[in-house]
């Protein structure tokens, strides 16, 4: 998934479980766009308590010469100390954890009106923010799906703020607008959030979210009459609706209502798995799985394309280690049974012949395998059919009653196919070094649709016959630019502990590596997540101007399997902060760029990235732009699903993980009298993913401890989440600001 326009789609799961996101953007989403702006909504009015000085200076503070040093809202520093295990542990911005005090809403209005007004006025925004708009308007398409006997695709007609789902009688007709998401807002900012249409495609469930929060209100409606039932489930952190093939009701899972006021910040626990019956109130439905005994397990279920089995997931956190489960829907009362009951290995339902279940899993092959297991065996005994290759097995599906593997090879994709019985068909030949996903369908579908795109390609969608092996161009993406003229290559580089590490670099073809070249480096690391090639609108400008962008591929991520995500995690963190340190020296030695042209960006996990890095290595960068970042990492439980995130970062709780958090948490290792380079923060106001406060309170910090004369600036997004949902029109706003910041404090040449 990418929260970017016209990215890659991934293959449609089975069917949904649990979106216990990582504080990834949107799983999963591409990260890579996370921080894809949003239209301003310019503050006005007098700012409580603070001083007519700081107003004057807010007014003029974008007429400042660079060299300048920046006034900053005051930020009063409390007494406020913590002991964890020993350590004295000072938290002088708690207070503005409180985002609805007065005092906090005084800080974030007088941030706002210095970072606007100075981002506004700098050289190049509007030509920017003109040239983002004239590429964004494009028409772009998902791959399309089979629901009953129509076709359902989404289309954007360029600037609409969100896309629009039509229905189709045929592959060829296109059809009718099903459903437009942005009917429900004037200023884009509801979105559709979720989606699961029942076997016979006669009614849809779907999902609302509002300002980019990820609590949903599911719906229900008659898809023939537009009709809505009166079925309707209250907003929540909901997981996906799995239909009954009799349509008679659902199953989806959900946490204990929020505390009132508390909605966007209190931390989410005990979820369980319930059943609502089409026709009655959400206060009717039952549960249907639970464990009682442990707060941070998550769960999901879904019911097999067959219609005869429920099969339930249950992990802790993020990590992708679960317990499986399953009932025979065809048996009243039948019981739920245990099929794996240790964490210790990942386990991802692919399909299933009668009782013979196919999954995907690591165990015993870190970078994957496809296995199968009779469920009503005496014993249940796993069968290898796809044994573990050298690439990364990215996904499965089942069509054509084949399987349709996804790999990684080296983070780009690699497409196979298989018969049941393990003998390979083909390989599905790809354009190029980038992303391929979709082969959405039904196990008896012949045919599939698959979308490809890379770094400087945008989406192309192609229709395979799964008989022939045939792709067939379906429709392409006619983007206002030319990509015959950027180059992508992919480079390796050693990290500190000398693992080899890869990475992607997109330019100007007959780019001189001379070492004055502006360039972006991105990076996540975590939460296995891999950064895989895809086409983001929004680089566009950067690589015109000249600017170099460079995605490594660092530990933490599933590029390379288990191993790699585990090489990144808990106690192997710093590894994540040494393979993107070791990436920026790479293209510093190799002339791609120099210190004072190189600025880093990531968001939410990759957020933390930014800022831990920041604080070990600030004479390395020219930039900085942390975006809806984990900062407080002694206090990231406290809040959403922060919690579920110790299967990462590990838990501050436990001496040991404490003393590796507190070593490179970002807001925790600020150093006062510190040269910081120019950095822009970025977070949102209903952002309920990651705190805002995190950004908050580094932003204080950061500010107080800045002694050179580079601006540390805080944008701070109304009406806006993680990133899920933004409508376009805010995401070119946001993207203009920070392009103009980078041509401002990278000199770059226009």
């Amino acid at each position: 998934m990418n929260c970017s326009d016209g990215a890659r789609p991934e293959p449609p799961p089975r069917f949904v479980y649990l979106n216990v996101i990582a504080s990834s953007c949107f799983e999963k989403a591409r990260v890579t766009n996370i921080i894809l702006g949003k239209k301003r909504e310019v503050i006005t009015g007098m700012i409580r308590k603070v001083s007519i000085l700081l107003l004057v200076f807010a007014f003029a503070v974008s007429n400042l010469p660079a060299q300048k040093k920046f006034e900053y809202p005051k930020a009063r520093k409390s007494d406020q100390v913590d002991n964890f295990h020993g350590t004295r542990v000072v938290d002088s911005y708690r207070w503005l954890e409180d985002t609805k005090s007065n005092e906090t809403s005084d800080w974030i209005r007088a941030q706002n009106e210095i970072a606007y007004p100075y981002l506004e006025s700098l050289p190049h925004r509007d030509a920017i923010k003109n040239r983002l708009t004239e590429l964004w308007n494009y028409e772009r398409y998902s791959s399309p799906s089979k629901v009953g006997d129509k076709y359902l695709y989404s289309k954007n007609d360029g600037l609409q703020n969100q896309s629009v789902l039509y229905i189709a009688d045929s592959i060829d007709d296109p059809g009718r607008i099903f459903f437009d998401p942005n009917k429900l807002s004037a200023d884009g900012t509801v979105a559709l959030s979720g989606s699961s249409f029942t076997d016979d495609g006669k009614l849809w469930a779907y999902g609302i979210a509002r300002s980019g929060s990820d609590r949903t209100e599911w719906k229900v409606m008659n898809v023939e009459t537009g009709e809505h039932l009166p079925d309707t489930l209250r907003p929540n952190r909901q997981g996906g609706v799995s239909w009954l093939h009799d349509n008679s009701g659902f199953y989806y899972s959900r946490f204990p209502d929020a505390e009132t006021g508390a909605e966007l910040k209190g931390a989410n626990k005990f979820q369980k798995i319930y059943f609502h019956k089409l026709g009655t109130p959400q206060s009717e439905d039952y549960v249907v799985y639970e464990r009682p005994e442990d707060g941070e397990l998550f769960m999901g279920a879904g019911v097999s394309e067959d219609g005869n089995w429920l099969i339930i997931s249950v992990t802790k956190g993020t990590e992708r280690m679960n317990m499986v489960y399953f009932k025979n829907l065809t048996m009243e009362k039948a019981p739920i049974i245990p099929l794996v009951t240790e964490r210790t290995n990942s386990y991802s339902f692919v399909g299933n012949d009668g009782p013979v279940f196919y999954y995907r899993t690591d165990k015993g092959a870190p970078r994957g395998k496809l296995v199968s297991v009779n469920v009503l065996a005496k014993q249940h005994l796993w069968k290898d059919i796809v044994p573990e290759a050298e690439e990364t097995l990215n996904g499965v599906q089942m069509i054509n009653d084949q399987f349709v593997t996804n790999y990684l090879k080296d983070a780009y994709t690699k497409i196979k196919i298989y018969e049941k019985d393990g003998k390979h068909v083909r390989d599905v030949e790809l354009p190029g070094i980038g992303s391929a996903g979709g082969f959405g369908g039904k196990q008896k579908d012949t045919e599939t649709f698959y979308s490809y795109s890379s770094y400087n390609a945008p989406p192309t969608i192609y229709r395979y016959d799964m008989r022939t092996g045939k792709s067939t161009l379906f429709r392409q993406a006619k983007v206002k630019f030319d990509p015959s003229k950027f180059e992508v290559k992919q480079v390796f580089f050693t990290s500190k502990d000398g693992t080899r590490v890869p990475m992607f670099i997109t330019h100007k073809k007959g780019l001189k590596l001379d070492g004055t070249n502006p360039t972006l480096l991105y990076g996540y690391g975590g939460f296995n997540i891999s950064m895989t090639p895809g086409f983001s609108v929004a680089r566009l400008p950067w690589l015109e101007m000249g600017g170099i962008y460079a995605v490594a591929n660092i530990r933490g991520g599933a590029e390379y399997g288990k191993a790699w995500w585990a090489g990144g995690a808990r106690l192997n963190k710093q590894n994540v902060f040494d393979d993107f340190i070791a990436a920026a020296e790479y293209l510093i030695e190799s002339k791609h760029t120099s210190t004072s042209k190189l600025a880093i960006q990531g968001g939410s996990n990759g957020g933390l990235l930014v800022g831990a890095v920041l604080n070990q290595r600030p004479d390395l960068f020219g930039a900085a732009l942390p975006a809806v970042g984990v900062m407080d990492m002694v206090r990231f439980t406290k809040f959403t699903v922060g919690a579920a995130w110790k299967s990462d970062y590990g838990d501050p709780d436990d001496p040991a993980e404490f003393k590796a958090l507190y070593a490179y948490s970002p807001l925790h290792n600020i150093k006062d009298g510190t040269n910081y380079p120019a950095t822009l923060i970025t977070t949102s106001d209903h952002d309920d993913r990651v705190f805002p406060a995190h950004s908050f309170k580094y932003a204080a910090a950061l500010q107080a401890a800045q002694a050179g004369d580079a601006p540390i600036l805080i944008r701070i997004e109304t009406k806006a989440g993680h990133g899920a949902g933004k409508p376009i029109a805010k995401q070119i706003e946001e993207q203009a600001d920070i392009y103009a910041f980078l041509v401002k404090h990278l000199g770059v040449k226009k």
